[in-house]
């Protein structure tokens, strides 16, 4: 993991990198899940997805064709991607591409809609579809377009930087965004002919603070990829939840997810929400935990306390520090200036999870647990003890044959 080298690549539509996907595929946050065992956002979410495919033109035409069987769902993990939330990857949409040249690996995420009624959230209106399809026909050609002209840009150094400007990479991306934005506007206004849709462009990466996260994730998912099938290691290579069970890798046994429920976060809620509207936990943005930023990072980003329901800066630092008992060792390249620059946490280890009892905290957004609603407030989670305890286990009946 630090001698990865994530750097940004190019923009791909997802039909063009993900193996046997059509318009009939659609992939998701979390470990596999049918149906009938998706929550409420995880299923509006899909309902409005098959809507910007253009492959019904209602709700209810899009829950006629997943009751006939013909859409097919897979989890991003499985396709080399991330999405964060309900984690929508279809057939149309742009992704970023993070490449670890280190190791030569690939991986994708979708772009950041922004807050409040978006898709990740589970919200499927039109206003909602039409964002998508402008992020489609526009923005994704458009930052394609710049990244031709910029070349690779290091992902290492923005998320470096980012740390020391209080960012924890999950909740808070402010600094990172506003480095990013920074980098590739030159780019833009060189490749954008069309003012008016340049001023839309630049409103757009401006005004949402979160821009950054989902290519902070395709970051993680390029780290961690290379730490796959490694013989005897119990190094953990995901985190990732569905909104109904939360799911792990480790190294030594590859692609096997082993599954809890999820936990219910806690946290801030917007105005007229309470826990009782919320979704348990769901998303693939863990990944960025996952490497070492996020929740682990907490104590980096004293402005992220109240938003995601800590009581301090001393509570964040302190879930900084308790992540490193838990982990194989610390980032010399991601540091906490408000911990005198010791290293982030890295490299989570599932015999150190299950003999402290300590599982990975994780900063999260908090979804509506009906569809088509939204995001309404963020907070803090637990990883579930049985996923580590499963994979233990699972690892001893391995090596012990």
């Amino acid at each position: 993991m630090n001698n990865a080298e994530p750097v940004l690549t190019d923009i791909k539509f997802a039909y063009e990198v993900i193996e046997g996907m059509d318009k009939y595929t659609i992939g998701h946050a979390g470990p596999p899940l049918a149906w009938d065992d998706m929550c409420g956002p995880l299923q509006g979410a899909i309902l409005g997805a098959i809507m910007y495919e253009g492959l019904s033109n209602s709700l209810e035409e899009s829950e006629e064709l997943v009751k006939s069987g013909k859409i097919k769902f897979r989890n991003n993990h499985s396709m080399g991607a991330v999405g964060p939330m309900t984690g929508m990857v279809t057939y149309s949409m742009p992704l970023w591409e993070v490449t670890n040249t280190s190791y030569g690996n690939k991986a994708y995420c979708a772009f950041n809609e922004g807050l409040g009624k978006v898709m990740r959230f589970g919200a499927n209106g039109h206003e909602v579809i039409e964002r998508l399809k402008w992020l489609e026909t526009s923005l994704g050609p458009a930052m394609k377009k710049a990244l031709a002209v910029s070349g690779p840009i290091s992902l290492k150094v923005i998320v470096a930087k980012a740390l020391a400007m209080g960012d924890e990479m999950h909740q808070r991306n402010t600094g990172a965004s506003s480095l990013f934005v920074r980098e590739i506007m030159k780019y833009l206004v060189q490749v954008v002919e069309d003012k008016a849709e340049l001023l839309k462009i630049t409103e757009f990466v401006t005004g949402n603070d979160q821009f950054f996260l989902n290519i902070a994730m395709a970051t993680g998912k390029a780290i961690c990829d290379p730490v796959k099938n490694i013989p005897n290691s119990t190094v953990v290579t995901t985190l990732s939840r569905n909104g109904t069970n939360f799911g792990i890798k480790i190294s030594a046994l590859g692609d096997q997810w082993f599954e809890a429920p999820v936990n219910q976060p806690k946290g801030l809620y917007f105005p007229g929400y309470s826990e009782e509207d919320a979704n348990p936990d769901i998303g693939d943005s863990a990944i960025v935990e996952t490497f070492g930023i996020g929740g682990f990072a907490m104590g980096s980003a004293p402005a992220v306390v109240r938003f995601v329901g800590a009581s301090s800066v001393d509570e964040a630092i302190a879930y900084s520090k308790e992540m490193q008992d838990i982990c194989v060792g610390l980032s010399p390249h991601f540091v906490i200036p408000t911990m005198n620059f010791v290293g982030t946490a890295t490299a989570i280890d599932v015999r150190k999870v299950v003999e402290t009892g300590s599982t990975p905290v994780i900063n999260t957004g908090m979804a509506h647990k009906k569809p088509g609603i939204g995001q309404v407030g963020a907070g803090i989670v637990r990883a579930p003890l049985d996923c580590f305890i499963k994979s233990l286990e699972a690892f001893g009946d391995k090596y012990s044959q």
